[in-house]
């Protein structure tokens, strides 16, 4: 760059700057705290300096002045742009939008792969009912030793009921095989969704398995007269917590269904697309469980109520139904 040139590019810079560094001002504004809590007027000036601003970054391109006014100019329009024409929306507008439309959407359009979540969990749970009335050796195979903690075809039909009704359930009895139960469901919803790319299999067969659990354990309280007073003890969290497994093997069937069936579209390109809906499955069965922890940390253990065990449960229960099937609809 010659001597003129250096003395063009110093008035160029000089004209402008001011405006530029207004320029940059109100755009650090507009990132801190977004257009709607700006002044009009400043929201109206950053509006103009912008357009002067790509103004004077294509003349500087075209007599090409120094490189480092030009990446200076670059980076300011860059960021201008996004302040002025991307989204404005917050983290908490984000999510709220998925809460209340994009994932009930994605609940209804995955409502298949959701069914059969439900239908291998189902499955699940009355091949391991039937096999311990065949068999009650059966119990010690599908039951892991901790969830278990004694309560098996050797445990005497008071302490079982005690263990359902107890006061002291956050520390003993049925509290303890909760605390495992969550833990366990919460890593089977994680697998059946993660490995559910797999061809679906490992998905299926973890729910399935997860079933086998369930049936059994109402099994031996059904064999003792207790089955009533069980399912009444389960609704309270389980409801939820059982669902969101469900909900999330849907998710990963969904992914595993793009894998082995693409259609037209390339397995990425597919696994890609499915993954748009499955995630939002993974979300909704992250929430569920969080709010079935609420549930078995609290009100499992106040109510005691064999009714009310229900009402709680199965209310809950009929709120998540009702998102699932109404959310979105009204916005559409």
């Amino acid at each position: 760059m010659d001597g003129q040139d250096l003395i063009r590019s110093a008035r160029f810079r000089r004209e402008r700057e001011a405006d530029w560094r207004r320029l940059e001002t109100l755009v650090r504004a507009a990132e801190s705290k977004g257009l709607q809590r700006m002044q009009f007027a400043d929201t109206r000036d950053l509006a103009a300096l912008y357009r002067q601003a790509t103004t004077s970054l294509a003349i500087a391109r075209e007599i090409s002045l120094d490189k480092a006014l030009l990446g200076y100019l670059e980076a300011l329009t860059a960021r201008a742009y996004l302040c002025v024409y991307a989204p404005q929306e917050r983290l908490g507008g984000l999510f709220g939008r998925i809460l209340t439309r994009g994932a009930p959407e994605a609940m209804r359009r995955c409502w298949l792969f959701i069914l059969l979540g439900f239908l291998f969990m189902t499955l699940g749970a009355l091949a391991g009912y039937l096999l311990y009335f065949e068999n009650n050796d059966w119990f010690y195979v599908f039951m892991p030793s901790e969830m278990a903690d004694g309560r098996g075809p050797g445990a005497t039909t008071a302490s079982l009921r005690a263990s359902i009704y107890g006061h002291d359930s956050g520390t003993s009895g049925l509290g303890a095989f909760a605390a495992y139960l969550f833990s366990h469901n919460t890593r089977i919803a994680i697998f059946v969704f993660g490995l559910g790319v797999f061809a679906c299999a490992p998905a299926i067969l973890l729910t399935f398995y997860n079933g086998l659990i369930l049936g059994a354990f109402l099994a031996l309280h059904v064999d003792r007269g207790l089955g009533v007073d069980l399912a009444g003890w389960l609704s309270v969290h389980g409801v939820t917590e059982l669902s969101a497994v469900c909900i999330a093997c849907g998710g990963g069937l969904k992914l595993g269904s793009a894998v082995l069936f693409p259609g037209d579209r390339t397995r990425a390109d597919a696994l890609r697309h499915a993954g748009r809906d499955a995630v939002k499955l993974a979300l909704v069965a992250a929430l569920m469980l969080i709010a079935a922890a609420i549930l078995e940390s609290f009100a499992r253990q106040l109510v005691q109520d064999l009714t009310l065990r229900f009402v709680i449960g199965w209310g809950v229960g009929a709120f998540w139904l009702a998102w699932f099937v109404l959310g979105g609809r009204r916005g559409r």
